[in-house]
């Protein structure tokens, strides 16, 4: 019997960390099914899941990922995941959008649009900010399936654009997609 679990890893950024983390996967004889990291002012934040034997502990990941040999340690946190990752929904929602925000840096962006999907029970499955001379952005990619009306949404969001001074667009996933992805023939 196998287990999956979810590992989150940061550390202050350098190389090898993720051949140190992915290595300790491997020793505990785990198979990585999924992997995100990023790179945030120096950190490194890392979020996997993994399948081992039913007798791997989160405690086990742990001690190994302790034991990497590296002056920077790893902070992580391990748990079983309830739902196996093949029961899991692997598709996104048929009403996935991405949400663009730009405008210049002020107190609370992120708080506000985060608050101006919560209050639609509109889901935020991703998120990534930047910050460059001033300018911020924002990409969210959302799951709008329990929005009656996505013109009530566009809607909104332009009033909301028009308060804050933001420029947003709304499109869906699809079409974000083919218009922003880079053909490597």
């Amino acid at each position: 019997m196998e287990r999956q679990m979810i590992i989150s890893v940061m550390s202050k950024d350098r190389p090898g960390i993720i051949a140190d983390v992915t290595g300790a996967i491997f020793e505990l004889d785990g198979d990585l099914a999924d992997l995100n990291q990023s790179v945030l002012c120096g950190y490194l934040t890392m979020i996997l899941i993994a399948t081992f034997k039913n007798t791997i502990t989160p405690e086990d990941v742990i001690a190994k990922l302790s034991h990497t040999k590296s002056d920077i340690k790893f902070d992580a946190i391990v748990k079983v995941m309830d739902t196996p990752i093949e029961m899991m929904q692997a598709q996104l929602p048929e009403k996935t959008y991405i949400l663009t925000a730009q405008g210049k840096n002020q107190h609370g962006l992120v708080y506000g649009i985060s608050s101006f999907c919560y209050q639609r029970n509109i889901n935020i499955m991703d998120l990534a900010t930047t910050l460059a001379d001033d300018q911020y952005t924002m990409i969210l990619q959302l799951d709008l399936s329990s929005i009656a009306s996505i013109k009530e949404v566009r809607d909104d969001l332009d009033a909301y654009a028009k308060k804050t001074g933001l420029r947003v667009v709304l499109q869906h996933n699809d079409i974000f997609r083919v218009t922003n992805e880079i053909s490597m023939k």
